[in-house]
């Protein structure tokens, strides 16, 4: 298997995808609204947890790792995009925070685990011959 990215380029990544979907709320709310409206970090989530599963599934990594240089792929039966339904179940579980804090030598988390997926650098992926 090629090497997985490391835990600071996926955090990183998720910063990027995180500031993205504030300022996504920030749209509709206005920054005061964000600001006082308590509702306003879930709405957040909501916006992570859609955005990151679409482009996770249609262009093989969220807005952040996309920016950042990473890729979230199938690796069971060679590498491939996940399934829309997979990629929102696998968001799912990184907005319960626990599953990606829970992980294996290998770097892949209970998130990954749980679609066969794993997050890849270009980089690695380019040098393993994909």
């Amino acid at each position: 298997m090629i090497e997985t990215a490391s835990w600071g380029q996926r955090i990183v990544a998720l910063l990027v995808d995180w500031f993205a979907s504030i300022l996504v709320v920030m749209l509709f709310l206005g920054y005061r609204g964000w600001a006082e409206d308590p509702a306003a970090g879930w709405y957040t989530l909501g916006v992570f947890v859609i955005e990151s599963s679409l482009l996770v599934a249609f262009a093989g990594g969220s807005f952040g790792q996309l920016a950042t240089r990473l890729r979230v792929l199938r690796v069971e039966g060679g590498y491939r995009p996940l399934s829309l339904p997979r990629a929102f179940y696998r968001q799912v579980l990184v907005a319960l925070v626990i599953p990606p804090l829970v992980f294996r030598p290998d770097g892949r988390g209970l998130h990954d685990m749980a679609v066969g997926s794993a997050v890849l650098t270009l980089n690695s992926l380019r040098k393993g011959g994909q």
